[in-house]
């Protein structure tokens, strides 16, 4: 189209073109991405012509009283030993969990056990490193508790429709934890209210709902907090800052890390509390956390329209509580272009009186003494500012920079990447689940019965490859129906029928049946083709060929019936050697063995070409002649025992009518009668 357009990469914080869209920055404002190289040439934004906002700027803004039922926050500071229980079977957060505290080369894994009511006690295996360890499963809070003493902080996964009830039952134990994050959305406000109040009572702090969790840089993670391992990397969670941030949006608290790395030395503790409207810990909580770790310099706010809660700190900066230097944001500044009230994309984002925009905290926030930037676009720059102010007055000593750590890839995902390639453990050609519909040799299952293939055709494109003409898969059906019984007195049917009698399963009873096809019972096929078209292939004529046979004492497979003859033709030769004389399009091994038998039968009149030989016979001639395939392929998949294939489905059908037949019948055990059994016992 004629478009141009610009890359730039996770150096740039996720709304920076918007200035640049607008056409209130230069694209040289923003820093240059460099693919090939880990560094990022920082270029610093001149603010001149944007005032921040601050106490001689902004008006001051009354707060309005706060909504009850929030949490008071009575929230532990998390180390390199927190440990913790996952309820919900998460294993890919978990994976995620181990692969971060490997990162921070903890000395054992975060995740103590799982917490999963409905598959008993068990173990699932996950990464640490290269090596694998195996992570316990409880049925019961309770248990996995007692079995971790060390556990202090739970995460639970439980869905909005049973987190009350678990959350419950865990705060029966709020002498051991400590901590519990919430992680669902969606949440009923009655209960979260409910939770709040009894986790105050229990003196456990709570992290969301609705929430990713949080972050400790090199010590602990909550879930999916931070992200995938390239972004640990990027955004240096892997070891600690300077700078903590609290913020609602789990998504932006991601942006946050990337914008307080590219401009900080890095993130101390990050928490995101959720977007809900009554939050178990509030902003307020986790800066006074922050404000008692003497390895926090500088807090980060990013609040959003809706709540009142920004308030709490501005008062918390009035009495001194909070002293270290506060860059703060309310995002949904924009709501006052509408004339109407916004709902964003939080439950709790939503200004429902006075003093609840935006616009309002972000000035109380600049009169309480935060620095507070003209946007949200500033809002890097303004960490930058105060963090390079501190270092200049000797409050922050940066400390050299750790090498990156390696964590193992996986497999999957570096696959995904173009990283590592191996050799596949299988390889098919004939079938492929993996798309929108099942395919069968590149035919989609709904074309399938569309053009009404039929067995045949389904058979055809699984075994062959190959979509054969009307007249061939029409073929093979007659092959499995003629095939498909013989009477319950030959070998297979017997043991077939047997085995039910035994009490035997569907499969194992067909197994039975099935085993009993070889040389003698079934084989025939196989033999007949082999021997029939190696002698049309040498030119041979029939005579020669019964001599050449009778000379080196051979059977002729494929000829003989015990009781069937040219005057008491069997039916299913008739009809398989009739439809291949009328359809195909040669019969050359079908005329040579009719003239075997012109031959066999003035000998013995029951030397006739039986089914067995017909079958294959004529199935030669459609293989090589229908037009699917070479000579070379059609001879090569005889060879492979397809005939035989073609005798073992369809005697399958007759196998188990029997043995549904014999339980039908309810039919007793079978003992083979004695008088149907020569004794003997001399010696021979």
């Amino acid at each position: 189209l004629g478009l141009p357009f610009k890359v730039w990469g996770p150096e740039t914080d996720a709304v920076a073109c918007v200035p640049l869209a607008l056409g209130l920055a230069e694209e040289e404002s923003l820093p240059e991405y460099d693919p090939d190289s880990a560094a990022i040439k920082t270029v610093q934004k001149d603010t001149a012509e944007e005032p921040a906002l601050n106490a001689t700027t902004s008006a001051q803004v009354v707060a309005p009283a706060a909504a009850s039922g929030e949490g008071s926050g009575n929230l532990v500071q998390f180390d390199s030993s927190t440990r913790c229980i996952v309820y919900g079977l998460q294993q890919r957060a978990v994976q995620g969990m181990l692969d971060f505290d490997f990162m921070c080369k903890r000395e054992k894994p975060s995740v103590a056990a799982m917490v999963f009511p409905f598959s008993g006690n068990h173990y699932v295996k996950f990464y640490w490193g290269t090596s694998e360890t195996l992570i316990p499963v409880y049925t019961t809070i309770k248990e996995a508790l007692q079995k971790s003493p060390d556990v202090t902080v739970m995460v639970n996964f439980a869905s909005f429709r049973s987190v009350y009830d678990t959350m419950t039952d865990a705060l029966e134990f709020a002498g051991q934890l400590k901590t519990i994050g919430i992680i669902a959305e969606g949440v009923p406000e009655s209960q979260t209210r409910a939770i709040n109040l009894l986790a105050e009572e229990k003196g456990v702090g709570i992290i969301g709902p609705a929430t990713v969790g949080g972050i400790k840089p090199g010590c602990f993670r909550i879930g999916n907090t931070g992200g995938m391992l390239d972004n640990i990397v990027s955004s240096k969670l892997y070891r600690p800052g300077s700078v903590a941030y609290v913020s609602k949006s789990g998504g932006m608290s991601n942006e946050l890390n990337n914008i307080i790395c590219h401009n900080s030395d890095g993130v101390c503790e990050g928490v995101a509390i959720g977007g809900d409207r009554y939050p178990g810990s509030r902003f307020i909580d986790h800066l006074l956390r922050y404000q008692s770790n003497p390895d926090v310099k500088v807090l980060v706010l990013l609040g959003e329209v809706g709540g009142v809660d920004e308030y709490d700190v501005c008062d918390a900066m009035a009495d001194g509580r909070l002293t270290k230097p506060l860059v703060a944001w309310c995002i949904g500044t924009c709501a006052g272009c509408f004339s109407y009230e916004v709902q964003f994309g939080h439950a709790g984002a939503c200004a429902r009186g006075k003093g609840e925009t935006a616009a309002d905290k972000n000035a109380a926030l600049a009169a309480a003494g935060a620095h507070v930037p003209p946007s949200f676009a500033s809002f890097g720059t303004t960490i930058h500012t105060v963090y390079s102010g501190l270092i200049e007055s000797g409050a922050i000593t940066p400390a050299i920079e750790p090498e990156v750590p390696k964590v193992p890839m996986d497999y999957t995902w570096a696959k995904r990447l173009g990283l590592v390639r191996k050799p596949a453990a299988f390889i098919s050609t004939i079938s492929d689940d993996r798309g929108e519909e099942l395919k069968y040799a590149g035919m989609p299952i709904s074309e399938v019965f569309s053009e009404d293939i039929g067995v045949g055709g389904v058979l055809s494109l699984l075994w062959f490859r190959r979509k054969l003409p009307a007249y061939a898969t029409k073929f093979i059906e007659m092959v499995l129906m003629v095939t498909a019984d013989h009477g319950p007195a030959v070998s297979g049917a017997h043991n077939t029928i047997v085995a039910a009698r035994a009490g035997k399963d569907l499969v194992s009873s067909l197994v039975s049946g099935l085993l009993t096809i070889g040389p003698r019972f079934g084989g025939a096929l196989d033999d007949a083709a082999r021997m029939m078209s190696g002698a049309v292939d040498k030119g041979m004529d029939p005579l020669t060929f019964t001599k050449e046979m009778r000379k080196e004492n051979k059977l002729i497979m494929g000829i003989g019936h015990r009781i069937k003859s040219l005057d008491n033709p069997d039916m299913r030769v008739v009809i398989i050697k009739d439809f291949a004389q009328k359809h195909f399009p040669s019969n050359a091994c079908l005329d040579f063995a009719l003239g075997v038998e012109q031959i066999t039968t003035s000998k013995r009149a029951n030397l006739i070409l039986n089914v067995d030989g017909c079958i294959a016979v004529c199935f030669v001639d459609l293989m090589r002649t229908c037009g699917a395939f070479t000579r070379e392929e059609a001879d090569e998949l005889i060879e492979n025992g397809c005939l035989n294939g073609l005798f073992v489905l369809g005697r399958s059908i007759g196998f188990i009518g029997h043995y549904l037949d014999q339980k039908r019948l309810k039919q007793p055990l079978y003992r083979h009668p004695w008088d149907d059994i020569s004794y003997i016992t001399g010696e021979m």
